[in-house]
């Protein structure tokens, strides 16, 4: 099926899927593939930069000259926003949470090295100095688009429509698709796209910062505006979106010992990079309910790698704690 919105290209796509056989012997569980989201080649990758080709060509469409979007310090969705503009020529605006730490590291610097204007929240409501600051960019005459908070909404997120296509063409099976889940815009394009195709597969978000209650809510909404959009003649109900908010732990962006296990494993096993915040948390979440016999051990299981591994400088010691 393919999306019929007009598109920047910017992603390396498609983006591979490999088969980690030393993680699933080492789990004895089931057998456990990886798509390699974090290889989209936009500064690092990700999985925004998927949604940012979508959201890009609609800020052409209304003639914009900036963009401006929000985030944490270490927003992975910041840092494409800004590689995106500065490869397509746009200025950039990054509201971010907090204030300036006092150390540039991680996915902070490479916002600087993008050229992005940073402007902090200074314990204010993120959405609102978001909202402040595109209202004085317009009457200035700054020509600004808005992208929302991880670029989730029906634009954006219809790429991740596209991206259960594109695993449908690579042409594996699977019965589950594991991933980080916050925004929700990932899991909801994901959801559409199964079930326009008529695709067998479970997706299971793992939620790194929000309740399923809260989560599962927003997923479902954004899923049915995505279907409109497509003019696809889809209904979901709360049942069908599968979010799994048992391992926030001590809350967004904090790293606890499942998520640096985790991490530790990927890469001792396969080679491959987790991030702290999303796919190390996500990573966790798969690898204790293999562990406790969650996941039937004849399922086929691809973990959707969505980047973000900058952020692992910032957790430097941390990580450094427990070799």
């Amino acid at each position: 099926m393919k999306v019929q919105l007009p598109r920047v290209q910017l992603a390396h796509l498609p983006t591979t899927i490999e088969p980690l056989p030393r993680l699933s012997a080492a789990l004895k569980g089931p057998q456990l593939w990886i798509k390699r989201d974090d290889q989209t080649g936009l500064a690092f990758g990700g999985n925004k930069t998927r949604k940012l080709e979508y959201l890009l060509a609609d800020a052409r469409a209304q003639g914009a000259e900036m963009l401006i979007t929000r985030g944490a310090a270490q927003s992975n969705h910041c840092r494409q926003t800004a590689a995106a503009a500065a490869r397509s020529g746009f200025e950039c605006t990054l509201v971010l949470s907090e204030s300036a730490p006092s150390e540039i590291a991680g996915n902070l610097l490479l916002d600087q090295l993008l050229g992005a204007e940073v402007v902090w929240t200074e314990g204010e409501d993120p959405e609102q100095v978001l909202q402040s600051t595109f209202t004085q960019a317009w009457e200035t005459g700054r020509r600004p688009y808005l992208i929302p908070y991880g670029g989730s909404n029906a634009t954006g997120a219809s790429a991740y429509v596209a991206a259960i296509s594109e695993l449908e063409e690579q042409g594996l099976k699977f019965d589950r698709v594991v991933f980080a889940s916050s925004s929700g815009g990932t899991q909801a394009g994901m959801i559409v796209g199964v079930k326009a195709l008529k695709l067998a597969t479970l997706i299971t978000g793992i939620s790194v910062d929000k309740p399923s209650e809260e989560l599962q809510p927003l997923i479902l909404n954004l899923a049915q505006q995505i279907s409109e959009l497509l003019r696809l003649t889809l209904t979901f109900q709360a049942d069908e979106i599968d979010v799994d908010d048992r391992f926030l732990g001590g809350g967004y962006g904090v790293m606890g010992e499942i998520e640096r296990d985790a991490i530790e494993l990927f890469a001792s096993t396969e080679g491959i990079l987790l991030d702290p915040v999303y796919t190390g948390r996500a990573a966790a979440g798969m690898i204790d309910r293999i562990r406790k016999g969650e996941f039937g051990l004849d399922e086929r299981i691809l973990f959707w790698h969505t980047g973000g591994t900058p952020a692992l400088f910032p957790y430097r010691d941390g990580l450094l704690a427990s070799a």
